[in-house]
């Protein structure tokens, strides 16, 4: 065969070869990459407070000096824990500030023995609830827990009497307001089946005649009280403490 098409012929075989070599790739599957990792994660629910914290500070509290016998015991969210000025308010109602701020019925339960029982109160006034429904619990579980709350204290102390402070109402939380109102309702005709019971409604001194809450009662938050708000309370309040 002359060279010339010896040259011809190889050169058709590469060319050959190189396209079945370049067909048989593209109808190899690609390797699959790893999938990349999810980037939307769930985050773990925040566990609720335990409240030891204050629970330790109440010890080292009641060890520096020792709790009065008999006291009226003042517990529940931050209104109470942030009246500083109680003691003096109430001279000579012997009263204990025994307030934890952001707290919720669920926890006086839990706290119980630390927050009321250990005293033997001769009263416990009770401003709790709020934040509860704040915190997207229904009216039936307000209730429920005031219910299991008052029950064990009739158990165990069944020379105690109760006073339940209404919840309030607040420029922070206007839009709970239909809510606030129904658990006060419904708080009121539950405490009304025992004497040792009584509720006060603090919500008309708060408000305005436009029905809404006095601006000038509030810290810059607008959820919490001022010593003006504390000063509407107090009148209310101290007509219905027990003697010692």
């Amino acid at each position: 065969m002359p060279l010339f098409f010896r040259v011809r012929l190889i050169a058709l075989v590469a060319i050959s070869v190189a396209s079945l070599f370049t067909s048989l790739r593209a109808q190899t599957p690609a390797a699959v990459a790893p999938a990349a990792p999810a980037t939307g994660v769930t985050p773990t629910p925040k566990p609720p407070p335990s409240w030891e914290k204050e629970m330790e500070a109440f010890d080292v509290a009641d060890k520096a000096s020792p709790p009065p016998e008999a006291p009226i015991v003042f517990t529940g969210s931050s209104s109470i824990r942030r009246w500083e000025g109680l003691a003096e308010d109430f001279a000579g109602y012997r009263v204990m500030n025994r307030g934890f701020g952001g707290s919720q019925l669920s926890d006086i339960r839990k706290h119980f023995d630390r927050v009321i029982l250990r005293y033997r109160p001769r009263q416990v006034v009770i401003y709790s609830g709020s934040n509860d429904i704040n915190a997207g619990k229904s009216v039936d579980v307000v209730v429920d827990d005031l219910k299991a709350i008052v029950t064990r204290i009739h158990q165990e102390l069944p020379q105690t009497r109760i006073l339940y402070i209404s919840n309030a109402l607040n420029p922070a939380r206007w839009a709970q307001r239909e809510k606030v109102r129904e658990a006060n309702r419904r708080i009121a005709e539950f405490l009304a089946q025992d004497p040792r019971d009584q509720y006060v409604d603090i919500v008309p001194a708060m408000l305005a005649d436009n029905g809404e809450p006095k601006p000038d009662i509030f810290v810059a938050d607008r959820l919490h009280m001022n010593r003006k708000g504390y000063e509407l309370w107090i009148p209310v309040i101290k007509p219905r403490l027990v003697a010692p």
